[in-house]
């Protein structure tokens, strides 16, 4: 009965304060069903391999946490970036470089989060969705915090090596809490990143910038870097343009001092965006059915290729932008940036927009309908992750409500194996009822025949 009493009580806890209860619905009509987005010039000439060193072990975060603050330090083999020395220890997420002033300090990379895992078998350049960012991380900045200062004193080369990646983690962390694990809620903490930044030099500054939403955290999945080379418009409503260099290395704001340090950062970048435009999309493991592939095949080309574009020895890829009205996907991700401008407007404004190589954002009311190389291997599906198989793309009908994911694969239907929740009765149950996270949309594939469908996952297992 106790038990009975103290679950109760948490329920009406937790819907009394669940911030998701009280958001607006959205309503909204596009004057335009699709848009082609133009092609923007990208900067040449970078080294691949030194991109992949440079983002596995390199100092684009700026400042970090001093590697001498704790005694015990990990004691792994990379066996997956094959790093050398302290960063041979690590995490392939993980890495150790050397601050402007000399000191040692590590942080988490770009791999993090782009680098995932398939049955054991890791793919690089997969978006991951390992990371649990459910979990409150507030309290253990708190306490990082606490140890810094009482290990290194103040004015000490390691303490100011640690100021700006404290200062900003420790007020970002609060922002980034994700109703559930499985998503990834990489613009919001962008958002907390340079919320206190100046947007001419990159600068901290005592007050913020804006005020953020405190109600919830929208987070989405992680795309696969090896669809850039064919896009002309980054993220899933297509609002990076222009220079990729600048909007690839955001993570930069988590540390850095200032736009000096932005600007050496940048050049090196332009080895970063040879190395991610270098990677090809991982082969289907399986056997295929050629047969019934070709006929897939034919039936993607005539109901799906006008917007994910053709694959084999004559590709074309449209970079369609297509309009909420249009694919009917949740809209929380798309209308968050078009109609709270705050960061588009901080971003375009900033150092980043104002400089040459010359970036920008220019969010939009509509997704852009993404390639498809490499598709087997990248479930969860729609940009917010609400879909674990490729069968419920293609068959609104079997796209469950709530569910978690198990970690078996499924090469036939293409995506997680998954079981089926009655309610969101853990963070490790997606919960697609909440405004942002919705299964809804894109009903294209509910027009085809169950053979047609199974003919045309077949195919797709050929990306």
């Amino acid at each position: 009965m106790k038990r009975l009493y103290l679950f109760i009580t948490f329920l009406c806890l937790f819907f009394a304060c669940n911030p998701y209860k009280n958001l607006p619905s959205i309503a909204f009509t596009n004057d335009w069903r699709t848009k082609i987005i133009p092609p923007s010039t990208q900067l040449q000439g970078g080294n691949p391999e030194a991109g992949r060193a440079y983002l596995a072990a390199g100092d684009y975060i700026g400042s970090g946490i001093p590697w001498d603050t704790f005694k015990k330090k990990p004691n792994v083999k990379d066996t997956i970036l094959n790093r050398t020395g302290e960063n041979a220890t690590l995490p392939s997420g993980i890495m150790v470089f050397e601050h402007a002033n000399g000191t040692k300090v590590f942080s988490g990379n770009c791999f993090t989060c782009h680098g995932g895992y398939i049955e054991g078998q890791y793919i690089e350049g997969l978006g991951g969705l390992e990371q649990d960012f459910s979990k409150n991380r507030s309290l253990f900045f708190n306490l990082l915090d606490a140890r810094v200062k009482m290990k290194f004193k103040k004015g000490s080369k390691e303490r100011a090596a640690y100021e700006v990646f404290g200062d900003i983690n420790n007020r970002a962390m609060h922002y980034i809490v994700t109703p559930f694990k499985g998503v990834n809620p990489a613009f919001r903490l962008e958002e907390a990143y340079v919320m206190r930044r100046n947007p001419d030099d990159l600068t901290l500054k005592e007050e913020d910038n804006y005020e953020m939403d405190k109600r919830y955290t929208l987070a989405s999945d992680v795309p696969p870097w090896w669809h850039l080379k064919k896009k002309n418009g980054l993220y899933y409503n297509g609002m990076g343009r222009g220079d990729y260099t600048k909007l690839l290395m955001q993570a930069s704001t988590q540390g850095i001092q200032d736009s000096t340090e932005a600007r050496d950062i940048q050049q090196k970048f332009i080895d970063v965006l040879a190395y991610i435009e270098s990677i090809e999309p991982p082969k289907y493991p399986k056997a295929i059915n050629e047969s019934l592939a070709k006929k897939g095949k034919r039936l993607f080309n005539r109901k799906c290729s006008n917007c994910h574009g053709t694959y084999g020895e004559n590709e074309t890829y449209p970079n369609k932008l297509v309009a909420l009205d249009e694919v009917k996907t949740d809209p929380y991700y798309a209308r968050n940036f078009s109609t709270k401008m705050y960061l588009a407007d901080w971003y375009n404004e900033s150092w980043y927009g104002q400089s040459e190589p010359n970036s920008y954002v220019q969010p939009e009311d509509g997704y852009i309908a993404p390639p498809l190389d490499g598709i087997w291997a990248t479930a969860p599906f729609f940009h917010n992750a609400s879909v674990p198989t490729i069968e419920g793309v293609l068959n609104s009908k079997k796209r469950p409500t709530y569910w978690k994911r198990t970690e078996q694969y499924d090469f036939e239907k293409i995506g997680w194996i998954y079981q089926k929740k009655k309610s969101a009765s853990s963070k490790k149950v997606y919960n697609t009822t909440l405004p942002g996270y919705g299964k809804e949309g894109h009903y294209f594939g509910d027009q085809l025949e169950e053979e047609e469908r199974q003919a045309v996952i077949e195919y797709l297992k050929t990306l």
